[in-house]
């Protein structure tokens, strides 16, 4: 939860935009009022009658151009989002920026066959009707998008909704307006329609009520469950659906087998990339009793070597926590840990030299699953360790959540590897790494249990922001449907007899069977007259 900074002047309430590195106030943005982002809804409820007609083709050059000017900014834009959200640079440049332009890249190209209609083959109707799926736009499309990666995970979905014909009111964290004013500035640079893309920087509680009711026809959320929890109920009012990418408290398995270099620096990277601020980051590992020993220690060692501070320095390993709450989220659950019988073997503190929201990387053992530094989404640079003995007890406790967003299963045995992962209650399960996979973009993310509903990235993530319309034409006059008024004794035995000959499980009708059925129906007078009434 963030801890809104807000200052009223003439009247107007602001939000003071705060870098977490130093402390000192970016800028002011206006904040808007219910009645603002309302107005805001209302301009993309009509660019869509407009941009919804538009060939995929045109769409898809003013995506393409946004493409372009964010390689020409790339720079401009990777130090907008050190400088408001802490992390480095070079992370900046890999866990953002590429995964927006990577998307604009393919999706121009792919998008368009997902919009293509299609005939979906039938079975019992095949030679009188013909269905078809139509592909359509939704309509007013609400982004709601969180602090971490302020860049990347609106853009996923503006890009998506904005290709498949929609209209979008973009609302940005709070603790990253200036990003999300950035990214209505690269398309507006791009030609992008008047109101086909809105920006509202507003408070939760305006965009849950306002974000959440009709003219919009769906919801991107992406934050935090308790908050996911609300937007969901709020939109089930409405009956607005809801693509929903919640928290994680996502657990890596090192099996006796795994290379210990390999898997102690995907621990080490997984836990603390982004300050530990990803909903995939490595919250919990299991490793294997015989290699737990050496492989703690090459963690413990890896760890103390992280270059902490401010992000613009490319020297820099890990950045700030964004905000005071977050800061004191860690400081709680460690403490609580350690309060337990936890041990602190690095880190544990917060780096009082410098003037920003700085924690250690901290490393904690002797921890189970009653403590909140494994129960609960700590989104900080903490890695509490715990130690298996049998693949079963890891399988177990790795489930022993109500999360569910990612994993990952460290082994040199890729098959045993693949085997445990599909046991793992989770939206991806990588071997052999962490913590990456929101940059498959080919691929679906996706959550199960509290982690979330719904896909974003992929082919499935696409359709997300279409609505699959049936149409289906009756292509052989059929005056006297034999299903409709009247009903008869005659049409009931029809159907009885029809479904014993096509579905009875296991049985193939003999020709004879098929000969006596038919021989019935022929010389039963009604069923002539209704056959007769069909053909006509």
């Amino acid at each position: 939860m963030s801890m809104l900074k807000i200052e009223q002047e003439n009247g107007k309430h602001y939000i003071i935009d705060v870098n977490p590195a130093t402390l000192e106030v970016i800028d002011k943005v206006p904040l808007e009022s219910e009645e603002e982002v309302a107005r805001k809804v209302e301009r993309a409820r009509v660019a869509f009658e407009n941009w919804s007609q538009l060939d995929f083709e045109d769409r898809a050059e003013i995506v393409s151009k946004a493409g372009q000017i964010i390689l020409d900014e790339i720079d401009v834009i990777a130090d907008l989002i050190t400088t408001e959200q802490g992390k480095p640079l070079l992370e900046a440049i890999t866990a953002d920026i590429m995964v927006a332009v990577d998307l604009i890249f393919l999706y121009t190209k792919r998008g368009k066959k997902l919009i293509q209609e299609y005939e979906i083959p039938l079975h019992l109707f095949r030679f009188i009707k013909r269905s078809i799926i139509v592909p359509r736009p939704l309509g007013v499309v609400a982004v709601i998008s969180p602090w971490n990666y302020p860049f990347a995970i609106p853009m996923s979905g503006i890009i998506f909704a904005l290709l498949a014909g929609n209209t979008v009111v973009f609302k940005p964290a709070s603790d990253a307006p200036l990003i999300g004013l950035k990214i209505k500035e690269i398309f507006d640079k791009a030609g992008l329609p008047q109101g086909v893309l809105e920006v509202a920087i507003t408070r939760g509680a305006v965009a849950e009520r306002v974000l959440c009711s009709n003219p919009i026809r769906k919801v991107i959320f992406t934050g935090s469950t308790e908050v996911g929890k609300r937007i969901i109920k709020k939109c089930a009012e409405n009956i607005i659906p809801v693509v929903a990418e919640l928290g994680g408290k996502d657990p890596m398995i090192v099996l006796e087998d795994a290379d210990i270099d390999m898997a102690s620096s995907g621990a080490v990277w997984g836990a603390f990339t982004n300050a530990g601020q990803v909903c995939a980051s490595v919250e919990r590992l299991y490793v294997h009793k015989k290699i737990a020993k050496e492989l703690i220690d090459a963690i413990v060692e890896k760890t103390k070597k992280i270059r902490v501070g401010n992000g613009k320095d490319p020297n820099t390993d890990m950045g700030p926590l964004v905000n005071e709450s977050q800061l004191k989220t860690v400081s709680e659950h460690v403490l609580e840990a350690v309060q337990k019988g936890a041990r602190v073997l690095t880190g544990g503190t917060r780096r009082e030299d410098m003037k920003g929201y700085f924690y250690e990387p901290t490393v904690l053992v002797d921890v189970n699953h009653s403590m909140l530094c494994v129960r609960e989404e700590t989104f900080g640079p903490t890695l509490p360790i715990m130690v298996f003995e049998t693949e079963e007890e890891a399988i177990r406790l790795a489930n022993d959540t109500r999360y569910g967003l990612t994993a990952s299963v460290w082994t040199s045995d890729l098959k045993r590897g693949e085997k445990i992962a599909k046991k793992i209650e989770a939206g991806s399960v990588l071997v052999n790494d962490h913590a990456m996979s929101y940059g498959l973009i080919e691929t679906p993310w996706q959550g199960m249990k509290e982690s979330g509903i719904g896909r974003s990235h992929s082919d499935e993530g696409f359709k997300e922001f279409l609505y699959p319309q049936h149409i289906n034409v009756e292509q052989v006059k059929v005056k006297n449907k034999p299903w409709a008024y009247p009903y008869s004794k005659e049409k009931y035995e029809l159907f009885a007899s029809l479904q014993q000959l096509v579905f009875k499980k296991g049985v193939v009708p003999k020709f004879s069977e098929i000969y006596k059925l038919f021989s019935e129906m022929r010389n039963n007078k009604n069923f002539r007259e209704m056959l007769k009434n069909l053909i006509k």
